[in-house]
């Protein structure tokens, strides 16, 4: 690498534009004043969560434990986590509720939770995490930015149908389906501090909730007409000391669910209808923090809450572990022919990648894996001019990362610092023969909005489209019309048509 590729970024986008899409391989920028509709899709759920709607709902479930304040004292509430949780669950209520404790309960509390959580998982070694109480956990290792106070705490596209769900401040989930204004709500007594969601492939109606103490199994039916689904629709998959669950991936034919704790250095495979578990487990670490199964289903990314990552291969279970990271594995996203992984970590503004063998041979039995990640993009923080020729700092750490399906755009969320603002940057990307990312563009929000999540939608049919969730509520969508490279040449192929440059091509343009 030689510097920042922010040198060699198209202007960033005057603070009073929008991003409306991408188009003929640049992005479109307009000025807020124009009134144009922004984030807004044809076909699409027009979704804006007011600022106060989550808080005024959490009052109101909150209403009627005000009333209880006064009787239903620490004591009692840890009580209750053990049914739920156990006794890391005990310590855990102390912990939260110090204030109500003498200092020295609160202290003996904190450390034997530590106690508790570091025998199960580090055979003793102690990291920082193990003596967080759990809603700290989940907003150190979730994907979304300032999770706590996030709009939306969790998102997830239907891999199939244009149906996605999210999670917001007060654990209600809402699932929106195109051109449909049914919208239901699931909620659950378990379901407390959403980290992730994820929908079952090759299925319509089943979506795993990641909670506090266990994962929830919903199935929404998409021909129902009820907008509160009956909690006799959901599978409650619990494991001790396996809480709190932060991520979750399903294989890609939808049979093994795999869920992940920073406080459990087991992975856990669960058999869903049967609601048994085989757990996956490797010393040291800390924990698991983040679990991705490859899209071609031969192998799963696992990161810890230290510097250790691993890539397992599906076929008997055996894994290669990279330990030489610099601070712990902060986002990471595979290609989608499982070829290439690229990764971040906490503490240094660079996007690495692995690459990995493809044959059916290597993938049978061993990883194929290469020895060591190299540096691929350099988003070191530089100084640049904006449209209106004024100087912006941009670059630094990354949050999270998102590759779309076709393996052509790779959205980054930067993760933002006191001298620059958090903004989402787009590559284009090609996998075959070799790595290549190269710069796209910039994308902004309405009235300088600030990016807390980004997702991409599966098998978008016009290129890629993107979501962004900002922090005035809106989840706004971003369209990115290209025709993917596979097509363009099996086009050149049998039509030996031209190609406007082997270019990026709007759905005006795009080939029949």
């Amino acid at each position: 690498m030689s510097g920042s590729i922010f040198t060699i970024f198209p202007p960033v986008p005057a603070e009073d534009s929008i991003t409306l899409c991408e188009q003929n391989g640049q992005m479109v920028n307009v000025r807020a004043d124009r009134r144009v509709p922004a984030n807004r899709l044809p076909g699409y759920p027009d979704v804006t969560i007011p600022k106060d709607t989550t808080k005024s709902l959490s009052q109101r479930e909150n209403a009627k434990s005000a009333f209880l304040s006064h009787d239903e004292t620490v004591w009692k509430r840890a009580m209750h986590a053990w049914y739920e949780i156990g006794l890391s669950g005990v310590f855990e209520e102390i912990v939260k509720s110090q204030e109500e404790v003498p200092k020295w309960t609160a202290s003996m509390a904190r450390t034997t939770l530590t106690f508790v959580r570091g025998t199960n998982s580090l055979h003793g070694s102690l990291f920082p995490h193990l003596s967080m109480s759990n809603e700290d956990i989940i907003k150190k290792f979730s994907h979304t930015v300032e999770w706590g106070s996030s709009p939306v705490r969790a998102f997830a596209w239907h891999p199939h149908t244009t149906k996605f769900a999210y999670a917001l401040e007060d654990d209600s989930i809402k699932v929106h389906m195109a051109r449909n204004d049914l919208v239901p709500t699931l909620k659950h007594k378990l379901q407390k501090n959403v980290s992730d969601l994820a929908w079952r492939p090759q299925s319509a109606s089943v979506l795993a909730v990641a909670c506090q103490s266990c994962v929830l199994i919903w199935q929404v039916e998409p021909t129902s007409l009820a907008t509160r689904p009956s909690t006799s629709s959901v599978q409650v998959l619990q494991q001790s000391n396996h809480a709190p669950v932060t991520s979750l991936s399903w294989d890609p034919s939808g049979c093994v669910l795999l869920s992940a704790s920073p406080v459990d250095t087991a992975i856990m495979a669960w058999d869903v209808p049967m609601e048994t578990c085989i757990p996956l487990r490797r010393g040291g670490g800390g924990g698991v923090s983040m679990v991705s199964w490859s899209p071609d289903g031969s192998k799963v990314f696992t990161a810890t809450p230290s510097n250790v990552f691993r890539v397992w291969e599906t076929t008997r279970w055996s894994c290669e572990k990279w330990t030489k990271c610099v601070g712990r594995c902060k986002a990471a996203c595979w290609s989608p022919d499982g070829s290439v992984l690229l990764f971040t970590t906490e503490h240094e503004p660079i996007i690495y990648s692995l690459t990995f063998s493809t044959s059916r041979n290597d993938r049978s039995t061993v990883i194929g894996g290469s020895q060591s990640a190299v540096a691929s993009v350099d988003l070191s923080m530089v100084e640049v001019k904006t449209e209106d020729n004024e100087d912006i700092e941009i670059g630094g750490l990354v949050h999270n990362m998102v590759w779309d399906s076709t393996g052509e755009r790779l959205a980054v969320l930067l993760g933002g610092c006191k001298n620059t603002k958090r903004m989402v940057v787009l590559f284009r990307t090609k996998v075959s023969p070799l790595l290549e990312v190269t710069p796209c563009g910039y994308i902004r929000g309405e009235n300088c909005a600030i990016p807390y999540h980004i997702s991409f939608q599966p098998n978008y049919d016009n290129g890629a489209l993107l979501i962004v969730v900002w922090s005035t509520g809106s989840v706004g969508y971003v369209p990115l019309y290209f025709v993917a490279s596979d097509v363009v040449e099996f086009h050149r192929f049998q039509q030996n048509a031209p190609i406007l440059n082997g270019q990026i091509l709007s759905p005006i343009h795009s080939v029949s």
